[in-house]
């Protein structure tokens, strides 16, 4: 089959997992991309097939077709790649290298389970064991160790779990001083819960049922189950909140939250980790248009996270779709273009200037994209000063002080743009994407 049959096949800038076939649809290999068309596409490139292995040029005569599966982010494109690997093995993931030095990640078969990542030669497959120890399953292996290192510090954050340091709280020797009370302070914490990443196996602050939660919520995570897990953790929510347990209700919230707002697309694309995920401080974006006279018009977004400003994350762009001012339009670009960036970090809340009409439009371009982010529209009076906030009460109320620095710094630095474009280089930061 030629190269240009091949290539018919449509496939998406987005993150997933590819495969190639042979004959009658035999799985040949599998890999993962940031971005599968641009991954594809790479292995019919003739000055890169110069530079590939032997194993790649023995492998492209024998594709008959492609197909891909899309994920959400670069992080689930891992996970799901090694599952299907070990389902499948093609014989072209095989081929290139020993994967008996890979790493694998592992749960152990205890009441408060651990979750290790570990050689592949050191795991009796067997018997399922690491040494002495009965493991419940093992997911890989995965290739690349440092970026396998950074992928569960992503999911660690978000299912926060027991690892080989973390001592249970019943295993631990009894403090003798007589001026520890009994059940208060008996415990001593691993680092890990001092840091949020452990979620109190050490001090007894979590029992088995609710720890067993979480790894359930892992391995469905692990086995690319995530639309199951959504669906279980909503229905927990509910169960929750009908309970009046509502801050357990607020931590299921906040962590489905963190699985829609997994941005790593650098995780496929560097060894070193860069990430910003939903459990760092509330970030809030605020959006401004700038014109001279219907002219040179350039969006600004601004960002802010807590209630400090973030200058260094501040974009603007040059608005190409109208060629006079239109508010809502220019909104509208600017928007699908910064939504378009999957890599930057997505905010809690969105802050336009305007009104009720700026407000909706912002809403049905975000419906269009498939996002739901809560909008906030400052109305400004004649001396362009805030007159008033449209949007949810309770979040006006919580973050006021947020909103209003978002949007002060979004037309402060679009003004900026306009009065220093001839030297912009120099000084903004310009996304023409």
């Amino acid at each position: 089959m030629t190269r240009q049959s091949l290539l018919k096949k449509k496939l998406p800038d987005a993150s997933g997992v590819y495969f190639f076939l042979g004959k009658n649809k035999k799985m040949l290999y599998i890999g993962r991309a940031t971005s599968l068309r641009a991954r594809v596409r790479s292995y019919f490139n003739g000055d890169i097939l110069e530079s590939r292995s032997p194993w790649v040029a023995r492998m492209l005569p024998l594709i008959k077709s492609i197909d891909f599966r899309k994920t959400d982010s670069a992080l689930e494109a891992i996970l799901v790649e090694a599952d299907l690997i070990k389902k499948f093995q093609p014989p072209y993931n095989t081929d290139e290298k020993d994967d008996k030095s890979f790493n694998c990640i592992a749960i152990t078969k205890e009441d408060f389970p651990r979750v290790l990542m570990v050689r592949k030669k050191n795991i009796n497959f067997s018997e399922l064991k690491i040494g002495n120890c009965k493991l419940v399953i093992v997911y890989g292996p995965f290739p690349h160790g440092l970026r396998l290192q950074d992928a569960l510090k992503i999911i660690r954050r978000i299912f926060p779990y027991r690892d080989q340091k973390c001592i249970p709280c019943s295993e631990q020797p009894k403090r003798q001083s007589s001026y520890v009370p009994t059940n208060v302070g008996a415990c001593k914490p691993c680092f890990n819960r001092q840091i949020g990443l452990c979620p109190g196996v050490c001090t007894g602050e979590i029992s088995k049922k609710e720890y067993g939660k979480t790894i359930r919520n892992l391995r469905m995570f692990f086995e690319g189950k995530k639309t199951r897990l959504h669906m279980v953790l909503k229905k927990e929510m509910r169960l929750a909140a009908k309970a009046q347990e509502f801050e357990q209700a607020g931590d299921i919230k906040r962590t489905i939250f963190a699985l829609q707002h997994i941005q790593d697309v650098a995780l496929l694309r560097n060894s070193k980790f860069e990430i910003r995920n939903s459990l760092q401080p509330f970030r809030v974006e605020g959006y401004d248009l700038s014109h001279f006279g219907g002219k040179e018009i350039v969006g600004a977004m601004t960002v802010v996270e807590g209630e400090t400003p973030g200058p260094s994350e501040y974009r603007l762009f040059r608005i190409r779709g109208i060629s006079a001012a239109h508010e809502t339009a220019g909104l509208e670009e600017m928007l699908r273009r910064r939504f378009s960036h999957k890599e930057w970090a997505f905010p809690e809340l969105i802050v336009v200037d305007g009104n009720e009409i700026q407000k909706r439009a912002t809403e049905e371009m975000l419906k269009e994209l498939g996002l739901s982010i809560p909008i906030v529209a400052t109305v400004k009076d004649e001396r362009h000063r805030p007159h008033r906030l449209i949007g949810d009460e309770k979040i006006i109320q919580e973050r006021r002080q947020a909103i209003l620095l978002a949007n002060s710094e979004a037309h402060r630095f679009a003004l900026k743009f306009q009065r220093k474009r001839r030297g912009i280089g120099d000084t903004l930061r310009l996304s023409n994407s």
